[in-house]
């Protein structure tokens, strides 16, 4: 039986959440963003995962140009996107953030993963583009 693309997908998604369990289990809770995506990019790229990060995502309006109007944390094997955060709870404006990356880059899928959960899984959101 042929693997679909959510197969697919959801094995990126296992790859780079416990690339993310690693992460923080060495770091824990408590630092910025920043630390915890410098931390993933090492760990990812351990693990030869390809992405690229603090990617640029453009868009435009009524077929005019915006130019980039967001930042995609990472885009990981040039298929998901993973926007970090560490905050105490994520709300409405991190997803739906998240959510703009993902259906701006093109991209059908993406993780928002809040480092300052414990355990990180419990932080882990998978986020689906929409049109």
């Amino acid at each position: 039986m042929m693997a679909d693309d959510n197969t697919q997908n959801s094995d990126f998604s296992h790859e780079i959440i416990g690339a993310a369990v690693e992460v923080q289990r060495v770091l824990g809770t408590g630092l910025s963003e920043d630390v915890y995506a410098a931390a993933l990019a090492i760990e990812l790229a351990e693990r030869e995962i390809g992405f690229a990060r603090n990617v640029p995502v453009s868009a435009s309006y009524k077929g005019r140009p915006l130019g980039d109007v967001c930042r995609a944390d990472f885009v990981v094997e040039q298929a998901m996107v993973v926007q970090v955060r560490a905050v105490d709870a994520l709300d409405d404006l991190h997803r739906a953030q998240a959510q703009a990356a993902v259906r701006l880059s093109g991209h059908r899928l993406g993780l928002l993963i809040n480092f300052n959960v414990f355990p990180v899984v419990k932080g882990v959101h998978r986020i689906g583009a929409k049109p």
